[in-house]
């Protein structure tokens, strides 16, 4: 029914993904040349998607576009709630109170907002790592340093907890929130029910917040469920729940997101401290509702389209790259490879892609935090036949690479 091989110009959007490459990357300006024009690129970076958002959720926009006033909009009714709780109940069997849902322009900001608000200069915040770059700025913009707990590697690519580990760090007297990330970004882990309640048992035990990233919760291989930290933690009151139909529908440049707090006391702080004062765009809440009521079949058949992108490439990494360790993650459209058997002798591979290959991606301690050495993460999210081209020019440039 819907047409994911489609190729659409994104160039003269001022997208992040075509036009904001060098400074995200490699922290640079117009200055940085490439032996490839910039409309060469493979552009397998950034995480939002090729693909055209849902006909549904463009109708309902144009809809809106046609009512032709954008005046100072808040969240007034019941409606959003009422589209997003039963998103909810059906896809992860799980509710929660109409009071503790509050609204900002991205999980990003929810972040940085709840480590400012909940964190003095000489605490810290918990992450494990491979983790999301944006954990390391949110604690580096409150002033509060990082504690780090590294996933465990196995042979197969995939990764598990490091509970020891974890509850060493959660025993540190200046540890004060966890940042827990569900499904794991980058990993693409999704944890199980027995994963999530050990964790749950020692962020309790020592009676620490925890804010659960859940952005990529939708973005699931088919016939999986996700399992929200809310569902383990039924009540404990220090829990944060992110969630938001930016990643799931393609809609992450509308900014909006849902951030779930149980403490009263926190959530009015929240409320306070929020820069937009309860304002939110109104095409982005249109865009929202939109896709809770009338994207479930558009996202049905993106998750079909995704596990094959999945299985193409991990097939073509097994044909051609064999030394190329990487594994179908049960969640994400984000492939983690461990190209070090590969490329050992090469220290920043994004540079190495991008000048060698035409091939944006990122990767390393660089873009990450701790124990991503040696990994590139690749966004699945686009046509095979882009998919296939990228994945062919870093073959090539692999192995042109080591005949030298």
């Amino acid at each position: 029914m819907y047409n994911f091989d489609e190729i659409i110009d994104r160039k003269g959007t001022n997208a992040l993904n075509t036009d904001g490459f060098r400074g995200y990357i490699f922290h640079s300006g117009p200055e940085k040349v490439f032996p490839y024009k910039d409309d060469e690129f493979v552009r397998m970076w950034v995480a939002d998607m090729e693909f055209g958002v849902a006909p549904e959720i463009l109708d309902e926009l144009r809809k809106r576009i046609d009512r032709r006033i954008f005046g100072y909009t808040g969240v007034y009714t019941h409606d959003y709630y009422n589209s997003f709780s039963k998103w909810c109940k059906e896809h992860y069997d799980w509710s929660f109170p109409e009071e503790e849902l509050c609204f900002t322009p991205g999980i990003i900001p929810a972040l940085y907002q709840l480590t400012e608000t909940l964190c003095n200069k000489d605490e810290k915040v918990l992450m494990n790592t491979p983790a999301y770059g944006y954990f390391l700025h949110s604690a580096e913009y409150a002033g509060v340093d990082v504690l780090q707990s590294p996933l465990k590697k196995k042979p197969d690519g995939t990764f598990e907890l490091d509970y020891e580990n974890f509850e060493q760090q959660c025993a540190n007297p200046q540890c004060k929130m966890v940042f827990w990330c569900n499904p794991q970004n980058p990993t693409g882990r999704m944890w199980t029910e027995e994963e999530l309640r050990r964790i749950a048992g020692i962020v309790e035990k020592y009676n620490l917040w925890i804010v659960s990233d859940e952005i990529h919760c939708d973005l699931i291989r088919c016939g999986r469920k996700h399992i929200p930290m809310a569902k383990v933690m039924t009540s404990y009151p220090k829990l944060i729940t992110c969630m938001a139909p930016s990643k799931t529908f393609n809609l992450a440049g509308l900014a909006f997101s849902n951030i779930i707090i149980r403490d009263p006391v926190l959530r009015e702080r929240f409320k306070e401290r929020d820069k937009l004062f309860g304002m939110v765009n109104p095409m982005s809440l249109t865009a929202a509702k939109a896709a809770y009521d009338k994207g479930g079949a558009w996202h049905e058949e993106l998750k079909q389209y995704l596990d094959a992108n999945f299985a193409f490439v991990k097939d073509f990494f097994d044909k051609n790259l064999p030394d190329a360790v990487m594994y179908i993650p049960e969640a994400t459209y984000l492939a983690w490879v461990d190209l070090s058997k590969c490329l050992p002798d090469v220290e920043d591979l994004p540079d190495f892609f991008a000048n060698k290959a035409g091939v944006l991606l990122e990767g390393g301690n660089s873009l990450f935090v701790g124990n991503a050495a040696g990994y590139i993460r690749l966004n699945l999210a686009m046509p095979r036949s882009i998919l296939k081209t990228g994945l062919e020019r870093m073959r090539d440039t692999i192995n042109a690479h080591n005949k030298h």
